[in-house]
């Protein structure tokens, strides 16, 4: 009895936490859907932007014309360079576009989705019941929970880049760097990596709001994923540097393990059960 007692509370230990969580995420039939999703979706825009390249429809109503533009390179659906306005993005003046919004960022809020039913099942299972129960350090199922999150969220952006190579191998649209180098492209991903632990931190604690509603923990995750969306291109640009690589690492850092104490106190505070 004396051993079981002493195997539990090593279970509880954060560091047992983290592998737990871990292994229960890769063991989950819907995380290697959404993994599967983060590889499709870049293909599918790069092939159906292309198709539609140079496409004009009419305004019944004006009979104005307007032009469909499709990605230039396969490296916009990446990210862009500072004060670039290209493609569908120069006809707007840089604005809200086709291919501004259906690129790589879109991973953050596929995120929200992987974090709420992580989270959210956590408290319908009664997993967090049995969990809490024994007094179990709320900050280490929080911190765990973030970086279960965060490797999840970093695995889906790999898979959206490895899918953005397919697409424009299929595409036929150039692979060709203008403004900007290999490194800056590896920078550039380290960085949307390390940015996805503010996400991450968010999304938990949306996800320990919302509790078994699902739905809530979504919908509040995504209403903060759109209001943050347009700074994602600026801290992680297509020629970054070490700069951005620090910048992320810091806001990660900083935002997530902020975020994780707020989502402490939700814990410590509120009804969890």
């Amino acid at each position: 009895m004396t051993a079981t007692i002493k195997r539990n509370s090593r279970d509880r230990q954060p560091g047992n936490m983290l592998a737990v969580d871990l292994r229960r995420m890769f063991t989950s039939r819907y995380f290697y859907v959404l993994l599967g999703v983060a590889l499709v979706i870049p293909v599918l825009i790069l092939v159906m932007t292309t198709m539609m390249d140079s496409g004009v429809s009419v305004d019944p109503s004006t009979g104005a014309e307007t032009a469909a533009e499709a990605f230039e390179n396969v490296w916009q659906a990446i990210g862009t360079l500072p004060g670039a306005a290209t493609g569908a993005g120069a006809a707007t003046g840089g604005g809200m576009s086709m291919t501004s919004m259906c690129n790589i960022n879109l991973v953050y809020f596929l995120a929200a989705i992987l974090v709420g039913i992580f989270v959210c099942d956590d408290f319908r299972s009664g997993y967090c019941k049995n969990l809490f129960a024994v007094r179990s350090k709320k900050a280490g199922y929080v911190a765990s929970k973030t970086i279960a999150s965060f490797v999840g969220g970093g695995l889906m952006l790999i898979c959206f880049f490895i899918g953005v190579i397919i697409g424009g191998a299929i595409s036929g649209l150039p692979f060709e760097m203008s403004g900007f180098n290999i490194g800056n492209l590896i920078l550039c991903m380290i960085s949307k990596i390390l940015l996805m632990a503010v996400f991450a931190g968010i999304y938990v604690l949306t996800g320990v709001i919302g509790k078994q509603r699902l739905w809530l923990a979504v919908l509040l995750s995504l209403g903060v994923g759109m209001f943050l969306f347009n700074i994602i291109p600026t801290v992680t640009p297509l020629d970054a540097t070490f700069m951005n690589v620090i910048l992320c690492l810091v806001g990660g850092v900083l935002l997530g393990g902020g975020l994780g104490v707020v989502s402490r106190a939700v814990l410590d505070h509120f009804d969890i059960l």
